[in-house]
């Protein structure tokens, strides 16, 4: 088994995607840092070197601000949740945006995990089985003296494997190049957990101080869950349809279905069963509301668990089962 992972490991590597994936994320955090520097910049001229406390203050104001002048536009619940649970942050003397290259990781790992991260592990999954009924090399793999659920085993790990080194270097490489530009300090900056919304109102009974360095191997891991789960389901798609372009097709069209979704179920309950619309589990973290009545970090693990599951045996059976020719 070792071997064929390996082997595995070497088509991977062969076709550079890896390398690709690394290419764009480094190219997409180097945008991003430049455009929160330019920000940050803009801010200071404009209004000076203001005291986080001051900035929240007047946040907080503008929101309240909104909601007496009936500007919520329908979202006036999350509003009052938001100036809650941000009022806690004042209250507690906690600042939720400490700068540094931590703060920064927080928020790509936050705003990743439902597309750029799937997409990553989309280019890397697509291919797997696909590519090799489009180059006829399916047939040579399966009259090797190896049983064909050792060989989809072994694709599925080195897949494992390589969401695994794209978790990392998107970690590390966040870190580094915002490091670089706004410093490396505040990884012990305390970050506030736990808030819950019980009959409309938020509850801080549950919440707790956690450093930050510490959140965000939290968030990390629940990026790699998600990860998982996506490419094992891109992995199922291309054991069943024979062409890469369609698999990435699908799979593009259902993470984009999802970002929009999840901004439309609310009043559609059914929807919290789709895979897409749970990708979001950092939310889960620091956010109040979930989307939809009845949402959970706990139940959005197990529909994601129920799916991936699901996939790896569609995958197994179709494969093992399926006339090639």
């Amino acid at each position: 088994m070792v071997n064929l992972v390996y082997n595995e490991m070497i088509k991977i590597t062969g076709k550079r995607r890896l390398f690709v994936v690394a290419l764009i994320i480094a190219i997409l955090i180097s945008l991003f840092t430049y455009a929160q520097y330019q920000q940050a910049a803009e801010n200071l001229k404009r209004f000076g070197d203001v005291d986080w406390r001051t900035a929240l203050e007047q946040r907080i104001a503008g929101w309240e601000a909104r909601l007496a002048n009936g500007g919520g536009r329908g979202d006036e619940g999350e509003l009052a949740l938001r100036i809650a649970q941000q009022q806690y942050y004042l209250d507690q003397d906690v600042n939720p945006s400490e700068p540094g290259a931590p703060t920064f990781v927080r928020g790509f790992v936050e705003n990743g995990i439902s597309l750029l991260l799937p997409l990553m592990m989309m280019i890397v999954a697509a291919d797997l089985v696909s590519s090799e009924h489009s180059s006829g090399t399916i047939k040579v793999l399966l009259t090797r003296s190896v049983k064909r659920w050792r060989i989809l085993l072994s694709k599925y790990l080195a897949l494992l494997l390589s969401v695994s080194i794209i978790i990392t270097l998107f970690g590390l490489l966040s870190a580094i190049i915002s490091g670089l530009v706004f410093g490396f300090q505040g990884w012990n900056a305390p970050v506030l957990t736990g808030f819950t919304v019980k009959g409309g109102e938020l509850d801080t009974s549950a919440v707790r101080i956690i450093p930050q360095w510490q959140f965000i191997l939290m968030e990390m891991g629940l990026a790699w869950y998600v990860s998982v789960v996506v490419a094992t389901i891109t992995f199922m798609l291309s054991v069943l349809v024979r062409t890469t372009a369609a698999v990435m097709g699908i799979m593009l069209a259902c993470l984009i279905a999802g970002t929009i979704l999840r901004s439309m179920v609310g009043s559609w309950e059914t929807a919290k069963y789709l895979f897409m619309v749970n990708l979001e589990l950092i939310d889960y973290l620091q956010d109040a509301e979930p989307p939809i009545a009845g949402m959970s970090l706990g139940f959005s693990l197990l529909v994601l668990f129920f799916w991936g599951i699901g996939a790896l045996i569609v995958s197994f059976v179709s494969f093992t089962r399926r006339d090639v020719y």
